[in-house]
């Protein structure tokens, strides 16, 4: 009889582990196992440790206990396929050309990818749960470069007849690949949740699982920041009236009694999705591999909950960009429960996975392994970046800026005239006050323009066969 798609696959991945260490300096102790954890539109304050006092994420937190939580991480670009090829291939979106859902990773893509080349190394590779890059034609091909592959396109239904929800079920997949593991393999899993993703035009859109339902109840929400209305009252007609940011706000945020029943349930996502990474754990610590079993754990882009009028992500505010990030590295177990305050980006994911497995990072990717950071090293780091979001829909405006930590620009540049925001973060790390239009601050505003327009023209240079250096920034 003719072994299945999934048995081919398992003993070609069976391979010798030649391939490690080939980074200089690299140890001759065993690769280690990694496990990267990404959910969807979890942004960065949503879970305990990143300072949410009403989830309850015991697992979550136990990471950022167990490992190193960086506390200032963003994605290059908010919107999940997009931001997904940056997982993979640790470049920015005008690099892997990927702006929208139907263009999959090319083949030369997949050879800089994470995965690719930790198969290539010797490791069991496995990928369950949303694939969101390219097309569904396109996912057979995708799942050719895996040992264990239960991914799909699109977004997928968390409610389907006779199925458990389907947080619990990317756990029984995830599970299913731990305990079908070669011995004596390394092995890689990326697990890609739904959740806490809503799903789309259907009410209640944030929908958990049933047994969760009444765990938030009796609880009485606190408004968030920028609810008032005076943010998006503020705005240009082309940024309020159809937008699709303000479409969803009304369908999932607009009345209070709404907006409550909806941050519940965002919650409650966020809770089923903790309570999967414990089984993960639990079923590691119990095959007697958590001491050597890297975890990276990461949301793929920010969200609005309401805030300035809208809902989803897209844009340069902090709600929509910024993300949790941790690494815990049993093999720096000095270095657990500490934080560190560098800007890192989604980016940094692929080379810090390659560097975690002691392999070199190719010289044209854009990204930076986080792994020195999370050492305890001071190594040199960037001191600012640039966000792009290129996507085409009539209903999402494209924007773009540069972010250095303590100010932000950014455009809207096909607007008529193109409409600019800048905000002085180390004062107003709330976004309040925008400065674009302040005679007192002329000199910045040029500044962060000549920024942006030098990260486009080095973006659009690239080449994935040459070294790679970001634009020069000035000393002061």
């Amino acid at each position: 009889m003719e072994p299945t798609r999934r048995e081919f696959l398992g003993t070609v991945g069976s391979v010798a582990a030649s391939g490690f260490g080939c980074r200089p300096g690299a140890e001759t102790a065993a690769p280690p196992n990694i496990l990267f954890l990404l959910t969807d539109d979890q942004r960065h304050d949503m879970f305990g440790a990143g300072g949410n006092p009403i989830i309850r994420t015991p697992n979550m937190d136990r990471l950022a206990s167990e490992g190193v939580m960086f506390t200032h991480n963003y994605v290059t670009t908010s919107i999940c396929a997009v931001s997904r090829a940056s997982f993979f291939t640790g470049l920015y979106a005008r690099c892997h050309g990927i702006h929208g859902f139907a263009t999959p990773l090319s083949e030369e893509q997949h050879a800089l990818s994470y995965p690719v080349r930790l198969r290539d190394a010797g490791y069991h590779t496995g990928f369950v749960g949303k694939y969101g890059v390219g097309r569904a034609e396109h996912i057979e091909d995708a799942a050719s470069r895996y040992d264990y592959f239960e991914g799909w396109p699109g977004q997928g239904q968390y409610l389907v007849p006779g199925r458990a929800h389907m947080t619990e079920h990317l756990g029984n997949q995830a599970i299913d690949f731990l305990e079908g593991a070669p011995a004596g393999q390394p092995w890689n899993l990326s697990v890609s949740f739904k959740a806490p993703h809503v799903q789309d035009r259907v009410d209640p859109y944030f929908i958990n699982d049933p047994r969760l339902d009444d765990m938030y109840d009796g609880l009485r929400l606190q408004p968030f920041p920028h609810m008032d209305g005076a943010y998006y009252d503020s705005l240009p007609e082309f940024l309020k009236a159809d937008t699709e940011s303000r479409v969803r706000w009304e369908r999932r945020f607009g009345s209070p009694e709404k907006w409550e029943e909806s941050v519940k349930r965002y919650y409650a996502l966020i809770h089923g999705v903790d309570i999967q990474i414990g089984r993960m754990l639990e079923r590691i610590a119990a095959m007697g591999q958590l001491d050597n079993t890297v975890v990276i754990f990461t949301g793929d882009n920010g969200f609005f909950l309401g805030e300035r009028g809208w809902a989803g992500k897209w844009y340069m505010h902090e709600e929509s960009i910024r993300t949790p990030m941790i690494v815990r590295d049993p093999r720096l177990v000095h270095r657990a429960g500490t934080r560190r305050s560098e800007m890192t980006l989604n980016i940094d994911v692929c080379p810090t996975i390659l560097d975690a497995a002691g392999l070199e990072t190719p010289e044209s990717m854009n990204g930076r392994s986080l792994m020195p950071l999370a050492r305890g090293g001071s190594p040199g780091w960037r001191r600012e970046w640039f966000y792009e979001h290129l996507f085409e829909h009539p209903q999402v405006p494209k924007s773009e800026g540069v972010h250095t930590g303590d100010w932000k620009y950014f455009v809207f540049p096909e607007a008529e005239p193109p409409h600019e925001e800048m905000y002085h973060l180390a004062v107003d790390p709330l976004e309040t006050i925008n400065l674009a239009g302040s005679a007192d601050r002329a000199e910045k505003l040029a500044e962060l323009r000549s920024r942006r327009r030098e990260w486009i023209a080095n973006l659009e240079s690239w080449q994935i066969d040459r070294s790679w250096n970001e634009p020069s920034v000035s000393e002061g």
